[in-house]
């Protein structure tokens, strides 16, 4: 069985995050790097992937920033979606080489890996053909969207566990009009921890992959400078907190 490293990276800025998978991509693409998961969480964040359209941001980007919500067009594919506090968001750095060579596979296990957790959880959810992403009826419960070069992923799935579902109100999500997006804490009507749920999902990670994830500071897999990087960013944080 492979290890894959597990870095969990908290309430951390979209860009930072950013910045941090395509370092990690670069050392897993010249093999000076296991694989790795990175989870955790986003302050407000709209993101427009490849396949994306700006007509499916409802307010003029410049307000983006006026609303405390950022925004960036980004390599992943698929359309437009929303971060926030209490949505999981997972980044798998992997080789496909590795792991079957195979991008529609790959995406086919994330949905996988979410379904499964979302039924530990109690709550039925299921693929809908044609559409990426798991869907609790006609309801939206978690977004996909990938980018591969090389062979190595990045960008990756966003679990909405408990959190404030309005700002999808600024966008079309995903791209598809009249689409009703939900969260865990909604289908329960209950409140519900993100640390709960990426416990259950990183087991769930390891049997679909046939891996070992075995948690890691950023500093014992040879990425450098990331201190100062998140000073950066929890001090923009805080800074920004009035």
């Amino acid at each position: 069985m492979r290890t894959c490293h597990l870095v969990d990276f908290g309430l951390l800025s979209y860009g930072t995050a950013l910045t941090l998978q395509r370092r990690l991509a670069t050392l897993r693409a010249e093999d000076r790097l296991s694989d790795v998961l990175l989870v955790g969480e986003h302050l407000p964040v709209i993101t427009l992937g490849r396949a994306g359209q700006k007509a499916h941001l409802r307010i003029p980007e410049s307000f983006c920033a006026t609303m405390g919500v950022e925004f960036f067009e980004v390599e992943r594919g698929g359309d437009i979606t929303y971060h926030g506090p209490g949505q999981l968001v997972g980044y798998p750095v992997l080789n496909l080489i590795d792991h079957g060579r195979d991008v529609h596979r790959y995406l086919r296990r994330l949905e996988a890996i979410l379904i499964a957790t979302l039924s530990d959880f109690g709550i039925a959810a299921s693929r809908s053909i044609g559409r990426t992403g798991v869907w609790v009826g006609e309801r939206k419960i978690a977004s996909l969207g990938i980018h591969v070069g090389r062979w190595v992923t990045r960008h990756g799935f966003a679990l909405n566990i408990d959190m404030d579902l309005a700002p999808f109100e600024l966008i079309v999500p995903c791209g598809i009009p009249g689409v009703t997006m939900t969260s865990m804490a909604r289908e329960l009507r209950r409140q519900i921890s993100v640390d709960d749920v990426t416990a259950v999902l990183i087991e769930h990670f390891e049997s679909a992959f046939d891996v070992s994830l075995l948690p890691a500071l950023l500093s014992e897999i040879g990425v450098t400078g990331w201190v100062g990087m998140r000073e950066r960013d929890n001090a923009a944080v805080i800074g920004g907190a009035h």
